[in-house]
């Protein structure tokens, strides 16, 4: 049986338990639902055509769609070699079965998009990536840990392998209302949804130093421009922690990643609106000509926060960054606006109730095609896409997004995209189940060869939306737009989405 733990004295109510022996709290209108869930972190060996040997790091987040299944989203990073920047993004489904009181088995299909630096002996061709592994785990409390045997592949390219696989994860719970209670005013014990404090968009720079080397094998000295987003989650009133991903904007590095988990702390100065302290992350990051080595990036340095009387928040941060096993080494300056979506935080033992307006946010897992791209060899092709889209409403009528993808089909493999916005929605109509938007989003694109200098990028949408199932947590989403690159030699290609997701309700305070 599929089988999570939910953490103990979460609940009123709710037992610590597994997933093979507890259902979610059957729903109700107006009632918090818990889901079993998971955190798991997965390490990959692979050889590579050239006999070259590489690693992969993946990282899952999964939610009990039932007791056998869990589904959600997954990012894989390249973390031994000398790949780093290879990135792919996309889905798992998990399926469970218990042999005994703290062991289970799992057999599970990733499905993504992506690639690296690639030539003529390793290709990613189009960029899809599949992973299917079984593995056995032994279960230590709320975590356990286990190996198996995974295949990893790139169909259209000749990166593919199987190898034994290594998995550590942790139990949790995922607690939300149903995503017709938008609007409602409503009371919980603890975080819900995804659990997120506080988005942040970014911008940013990478000034590399004198002894930064590119791929090429030329010294690196232009600065890097970013852009990307961060999400926190708050332990008391300055410290936290979190992830954030960016990608190259400026300086043509386009194709440039890196994902990373963070935490810092801050501290008062001659009032409570204002804040020093310092930042750390860890994670990978590569591509363009910036030479990251295997891939792994840490970064550090001062953060000053203003928390303005309205809500949101201004940070400014600075700091060095460095790949240790690769040459490039810069400083860094980045400044982000901070937007609640739980601003009361949960700092206590996680019992005490606080009220606030459930808010409708949405995952969805997406192919977006894009006919006639322009590559830097002058030809045009059509490319297709796999992305995760997620959506947070805002009022009756705004919302705001984040996107992140790669390409799938085609020969881009390496092409990835990572944008934010807001839009417009109608009411429902068709009984509550179809709606109308759209939208803009900015961010940054690159890789694979499709011409997109410096990397900076946006796209427009008109979609329509059919809500279904359960409470009307399925949706289906159908979606046109045009993306457009912002520097440079610009080019623009229209976009046709279709897009699935899951819907649920998260308190917004």
């Amino acid at each position: 049986m599929f089988r999570y733990r939910l953490l103990p004295g979460l609940a009123l109510g709710l037992v610590a338990s597994a997933w093979a022996n507890d259902d979610a709290i059957p729903p109700t209108p107006g009632a918090l639902r818990a889901q079993a869930a998971a955190f798991e972190a997965n390490w990959t060996p692979l050889k590579l055509p050239t006999g070259d040997r590489m690693a992969l790091l993946g990282a899952s987040y999964l939610v009990a769609m039932n007791e056998d299944w869990g589904v959600g989203p997954s990012v894989y990073g390249a973390a031994r070699g000398k790949m780093g920047g290879l990135f792919t993004v996309g889905m798992t489904a998990q399926r469970r079965w218990r042999l005994g009181s703290h062991s289970h088995v799992a057999a599970g299909l990733y499905a993504g998009a992506g690639g690296g630096v690639g030539s003529d002996q390793v290709r990613f061709g189009g960029g899809l990536m599949l992973r299917p592994e079984i593995s056995y785990r032994v279960e230590i409390g709320n975590w356990y840990f286990g190996a198996g045997v995974a295949h990893t592949r790139f169909p259209s390219g000749n990166v593919r392998g199987s190898s034994i696989s290594f998995v550590l994860g942790s139990s949790d719970g995922f607690f939300s209302f149903a995503p017709t209670d938008d609007g409602r005013s409503a009371s919980t014990y603890r975080r819900t949804g995804l659990g997120i404090d506080e988005v942040l968009p970014t911008v940013g720079r990478y000034r590399p130093r004198h002894s930064s080397i590119g791929r090429d094998g030329q010294p690196t000295r232009a600065a890097v421009g970013k852009a990307g987003a961060s999400l926190r989650q708050y332990l008391d009133e300055g410290s936290w922690w979190g992830l954030e991903a960016a990608g190259a904007s400026t300086g043509g590095n386009d194709g440039y990643m890196e994902v990373l988990a963070a935490l810092g702390k801050d501290w008062a100065v001659g009032g409570p609106s204002l804040r020093l302290g310092w930042h750390a992350g860890l994670g990978l990051g590569g591509g363009g000509n910036l030479d990251t080595g295997n891939g792994w990036i840490v970064k550090g340095g001062p953060t000053l926060r203003w928390i303005t009387p309205w809500g949101p928040s201004l940070h400014l941060e600075a700091g060095l960054m460095g790949a240790p096993s690769g040459n490039f080494k810069s400083t860094y300056t980045r400044l982000a606006i901070g937007l609640p979506l739980d601003s009361k935080a949960r700092f206590d033992d996680g019992l005490a109730s606080s009220s606030g307006t459930v808010r409708s946010q949405t995952l969805f897992f997406s192919y977006q095609h894009q006919p006639g791209l322009r590559f830097r060899d002058g030809r045009r092709e059509s490319i297709g896409q796999l992305q995760l889209i997620f959506t947070q409403d805002l009022g009756a009528h705004a919302y705001a997004t984040v996107r992140a993808g790669s390409a799938a089909w085609g020969s881009a493999g390496g092409y990835s995209i990572g944008l934010m916005g807001a839009g417009l929605q109608s009411s429902t109509l068709q009984n509550g189940r179809l709606n109308f938007g759209a939208g803009l989003m900015l961010g940054a694109a690159g890789g694979g060869g499709v011409a997109v200098s410096g990397g900076a990028a946006a796209q427009s949408e008109l979609w329509a939306q059919w809500r279904f199932g359960e409470q009307q947590r399925t949706r289906l989403r159908v979606g046109v737009g045009q993306w457009r690159s912002l520097r440079g030699q610009t080019q623009s290609t229209n976009t046709v989405d279709v897009s699935l997701g899951y819907a649920f309700g998260s308190v917004s305070r």
